[in-house]
């Protein structure tokens, strides 16, 4: 168990919150179709037909999990849907790393989890 930390300044005990740093690659070299189809699979994508008339959504993996993308192929989660972006990672011969990390503020957010006040 964590021990409580204090925050400087406040005066308040609050445990950090925790989620889970997933960094990954696929091993896509120059086949940017693969590495097309893998974005669109994993992130979605807005596309449209008939010379832009129609837009839509193509849904991804990440529309049904909260997530907070840093940079390419790094995202921070919650840690009980971890195991499904790992599945896919894995199927799709991904070579990938998991941390647990401290969240801060704009992680809390983009999960949907409530800050200890």
């Amino acid at each position: 168990m964590m021990d409580p930390q204090i925050y400087k300044g406040v005066g308040v005990y609050a445990r950090p919150m925790k989620g889970l740093l997933i960094a990954f690659t696929v091993p896509t070299g120059k086949d940017r179709v693969r590495a097309s189809r893998f974005a669109k699979m994993f992130y979605g994508q807005a596309t449209s037909s008939h010379e832009g008339r129609y837009r839509y959504w193509r849904r991804g993996l990440l529309d049904d999990i909260p997530y907070n993308k840093l940079i390419r192929g790094v995202v921070i989660v919650r840690e009980e849907d971890a195991e499904r972006i790992i599945g896919f990672l894995r199927e799709h011969s991904a070579s990938f790393h998991v941390r647990v990390v401290e969240l801060k503020d704009v992680d809390c957010k983009a999960l949907g989890l409530q800050m200890d006040e």
